[in-house]
């Protein structure tokens, strides 16, 4: 799950957001302005841990776009699109005064005219855009602040703008965005058709006041439309991610109309341990399964020494990013050989899932770097994934579920076309693919 499970691309580059503080809300302290005077203690907490926060949410932001392009590689294997070292320091300014952030630099390899370049989403969204109130809000009670401290965070982040945000402002704005996230989980889904789908269980220590349920779990369905669109399809109530939980959501989804137009998707992308899986076997019988090799590689890890993680690793990555699946399922083979003696539980828990791991390997090649993770989802939660100390106040279960669809919503915008979309309509018409290709040219 995902404030359980680090990603594919957790390492060294994040600072540790758990010092020896008395703290509850402790940060990494970072260097600012000398002259920004502290106005009360969560001005404090929230000057020492915005750099910490900017830098994670951006590398997560490029771990992600390269991860995205792993499989472009030139004759020797080598990847063309890459981590290298860092952009210059510069200063992104808020309310509470300049901040250092140094970016990882990207460098793409690629010749001019087919290369890209990198631009980060997540800094203006959250501290350099002062009108975007409609994702700081969300963020900052999904990170654990209080909603009694939303008037002096905003106006910490946002500065002489957020003079006008009043409790009462604040209060109405979540009534609006409630009544919003009502109509919305209500809406009409007969247009809808989904090539695929992505499903995730986040979970937030915002602590509420089900005392039974303290932490709670939102599950999240999200979709790629026909002409290659991410959208949100839906978010609910997951106690624990059970199979209960996701056949309510799923079954909720089919009475509004979805699969009306084009059937089941042809795909579902998410993490093993979902009870996800157990519900769309009832409700999409003819869905295949695709596991998230960012969850699978996490889990095989845990069951295996930290001296051993890097070969591991590289190993597994050699797997899923074979060019075919007869040399996935070699390297494949390499793995069980190689640690099957001592290390027979991280074994299992691979082989286990062996062909719901390879499921890719039919569908066009373009679409492989969306469809071997969750990442889509991940992404989407990175900057609010770290676990805070729970608040004084308790939140309600509409409020979480509402600033969850908010976060979603504002993040909607800025999500990727899955690549080669022109080969969406041959998927669904159940035209076949074989190592990427289609099978009368494989």
């Amino acid at each position: 799950m995902l404030s359980d499970t680090p990603t594919a691309h957790a390492g060294k580059e994040y600072a540790t957001m758990t010092d020896s503080s008395s703290h509850p809300y402790s940060f990494p302290e970072c260097p600012v302005d000398p002259g920004v005077e502290s106005r009360d203690v969560l001005t404090q907490v929230l000057r020492n841990g915005v750099q910490d926060m900017l830098a994670r949410s951006v590398l997560d932001e490029v771990a992600m776009y390269v991860a995205e392009r792993a499989d472009l590689v030139d004759e020797q294997g080598h990847h063309l699109v890459v981590r290298n070292g860092y952009l210059p320091q510069r200063k992104i300014m808020t309310g509470i005064g300049a901040v250092e952030v140094q970016q990882p630099r990207v460098r793409d390899r690629r010749p001019v005219d087919e290369r890209e370049k990198f631009a980060s989403s997540s800094l203006q969204p959250y501290l350099r855009k002062t009108k975007s109130v409609e994702e700081l809000l969300p963020w900052l009670y999904l990170k654990g602040i209080s909603t009694s401290g939303f008037g002096d965070a905003l106006q910490a982040l946002l500065g002489e703008n957020a003079k006008g945000l009043s409790a009462t402002t604040i209060t109405r704005l979540k009534t609006i965005w409630e009544s919003e996230y009502k109509d919305w989980s209500k809406r009409s889904l007969a247009d809808k058709h989904y090539v695929c789908v992505w499903a995730d269980g986040i979970h937030f220590n915002v602590r509420l006041e089900d005392p039974g349920n303290s932490r709670q779990c939102i599950i999240v369905l999200m979709g790629a439309t026909a002409d290659g669109k991410k959208e949100l399809i839906a978010i609910n109530d997951g106690y624990r991610e059970s199979s209960a939980s996701w056949k309510e959501l799923l079954l909720d989804c089919q009475a509004r109309g979805l699969g009306q137009r084009g059937g089941d998707p042809k795909l579902a992308i998410g993490d093993g341990a979902l009870g996800f899986w157990a519900a769309i076997r009832e409700v999409w019988p003819s869905t295949l399964a695709q596991r998230c090799w960012v969850h699978k590689t996490s889990n095989v890890l845990n069951n295996m020494p930290k001296s051993l993680h890097g070969k591991a690793k590289s190993m597994l990555h050699d797997i899923w990013m074979a060019k075919t699946c007869i040399e996935a399922n070699k390297a494949f083979d390499l793995f069980v050989e190689t640690f099957k003696a001592k290390y027979a539980k991280a074994v299992e828990c691979l082989v286990k899932d062996r062909d719901a791991m390879l499921t890719f390997y039919s569908f066009p090649a373009e679409h492989w770097s969306h469809l071997r993770t969750t990442n889509p989802i991940e992404s989407t939660f990175s900057t609010v994934r770290v676990r805070t100390n729970k608040t004084k106040g308790s939140g309600s279960r509409t409020a979480c579920l509402t600033m969850v669809f908010k976060l979603v919503q504002s993040a909607e915008k800025r999500w990727r076309v899955l690549n080669g979309s022109t080969l969406i309509p041959e998927v669904i018409a159940g035209v076949e693919f074989v190592d990427g290709l289609k099978k009368d040219a494989a």
